[in-house]
């Protein structure tokens, strides 16, 4: 029998230059509940590594993606950071591993996008909407802002499309829940306003028999053809 998944994620951690110091429980929760979308990342040979932040990290978001030198990083941030330990208590106990699988599934549709050299672009056809504007600093924010929220939006079909397929008879609870998540202190049109995608989302992405990518792929083409 081989080692238990704890002993796996500490080992993790002790092999990376940059995680020096023991996980605490709150990342062990978090990393355990995201730990099938990571083993699914590796069996599909996505470069994808895990950093954890040592110092604290007030303000941050506790999970999020960057991508350095071609690879893919996990980055969880939940050192001082309060917010790590209360996402966990905003979701329904039955609901935890699933909804840590579609966060980290939602991260994994970043990556997926870098990976592709599609950050920040539109898919073929498409055309970004110039504001009408003479301030060029407005118009290269405003114009960053969409591009964000596309992504976003994305990346939240790709973590429903996940769990359409390993927790199906939890979709419309984890869809509700991210639809709050969504709403909750929304500013309209900000990069985190992806209700335009979750939307048509409610019923489900798309048939299986395609990757999660590419199924999220038609959905998010389907809303942008909106004019969203």
């Amino acid at each position: 029998m081989g080692k238990p998944l704890s002993a796996w994620l500490v080992a993790l951690v002790a092999s990376s230059p940059c995680l020096g110091a023991d996980l605490t429980p709150t990342e062990m929760r978090w990393l355990q509940g995201m730990w099938p979308v990571v083993s699914y990342a590796r069996a599909e040979r996505l470069p994808l590594d895990i950093v954890v932040q040592p110092q604290p990290a007030l303000g941050v978001a506790p999970l999020a993606l960057a991508f350095i030198a071609g690879r893919c990083k996990l980055v969880l941030s939940m050192r001082g950071n309060p917010e790590a330990e209360a996402t966990l208590e905003r979701i329904d106990a039955d609901l935890l591993a699933p909804a840590l699988e579609l966060m980290a599934a939602h991260e994994l549709g970043h990556c997926r996008r870098y990976l592709d050299g599609a950050w920040h672009g539109l898919p073929a056809g498409f055309a970004p909407v110039v504001p009408e504007t003479r301030d060029e600093a407005l118009r290269a924010a405003t114009l960053e802002m969409r591009a964000a929220r596309r992504e976003e939006g994305y990346a939240d079909l790709v973590g429903l499309a996940w769990t359409q397929d390993r927790h199906p008879r939890h979709y419309a609870r984890l869809h509700a829940w991210l639809v709050a998540e969504r709403s909750n202190d929304l500013i309209e049109g900000s990069h985190h306003d992806t209700l335009a995608w979750l939307g048509p989302a409610r019923l489900g992405i798309a048939p299986a028999g395609r990757s999660l990518f590419d199924r999220a792929s038609v959905l998010w083409a389907a809303v942008l053809a909106t004019g969203r």
